[in-house]
């Protein structure tokens, strides 16, 4: 079955993990491929200027699909070089589609979000949490390591101490815990997540679409450059910017005290 659905909302992209037999488990042959194949499409699509992204049925994803590492097939299949390779070529090609998206992403984890699956949503931008999400990094209890970027991307967005938590003990935390925790950025009723992740999307998607790139661009680089490093893009990317025709929109929008029009110019 396919892995990946997309659906548009005008300038947002809805990206639904489509597997809800398995709680949207990932890591079969091609998932990689086809998340690559979408992001890619994203990026070389103007139109674009919010990706949302979620799973149907109960989960957003369960993570690694334990039925194949089971029978040791699909990614996990092979001698050590080769399960090395099916995580290089397969699942590190999901996340880094996913965390490569030139566009704001959100999350809305409708349900479920383990081990991969936890850190797939942490490539995203923001996440938003249903009253029903549950959040846990359980690789040790399979005898395993995070194997696809976990291990850099959550102490970033929780705090090393939180996240030594989560990965030693394994515990599954509930939406009010994440919360807390700072791993998503609110929590919503079940039946209505999905709207109130379109809602802030579309409120993202009014910004003007190379300023919101280049934007994205600069606070991801953020993280791991010097302050000198970031003034020169800074200053690249600002170059830029006060070259489209959307920077005078909105400078005559703001003078004439009307709401900015972009076109993405």
């Amino acid at each position: 079955m396919s892995l990946m659905t997309v659906d548009r909302h005008g300038a947002v992209a809805v990206l639904t993990l489509n597997r809800p037999d398995n709680m949207n488990a990932l890591g079969a042959p091609g998932d990689g491929d086809q998340v690559q194949a979408v992001c890619d499409g994203i990026n070389a699509d103007p139109e674009v200027r919010c990706v949302i992204l979620t799973g149907a049925g109960r989960a957003f994803s369960a993570g690694g699909d334990v039925k194949a590492m089971k029978a040791r097939a699909g990614a996990f299949g092979g001698g050590g070089f080769e399960i090395r390779n099916n995580y290089r070529n397969n699942i590190h090609r999901i996340v880094r589609s996913i965390y490569g998206l030139e566009v704001p992403t959100i999350a809305a984890v409708n349900g479920a979000a383990v081990g991969l699956g936890c850190d797939v949503a942490c490539m995203c931008d923001m996440r938003i949490a249903s009253d029903k999400a549950r959040f846990a990094v359980t690789f040790l209890k399979l005898g395993l390591i995070p194997g696809d970027g976990g291990a850099w991307l959550l102490p970033r967005i929780i705090g090393q101490d939180r996240a030594a938590q989560l990965l030693y003990t394994g515990d599954m935390i509930d939406a009010a815990t994440a919360l807390d925790w700072r791993l998503v950025t609110s929590v919503a009723p079940h039946d209505t997540l999905m709207d109130e992740a379109l809602k802030l999307a579309q409120r993202i998607a009014q910004q003007p679409p190379h300023a919101l790139r280049l934007a994205k661009n600069l606070l991801r680089h953020g993280v791991t450059s010097t302050y000198d490093t970031l003034m020169d893009m800074s200053a690249a990317s600002q170059a830029i910017a006060h070259l489209t025709e959307d920077h005078m929109e909105g400078v005559d929008a703001l003078l004439e005290g009307r709401p900015a029009v972009f076109k993405g110019k």
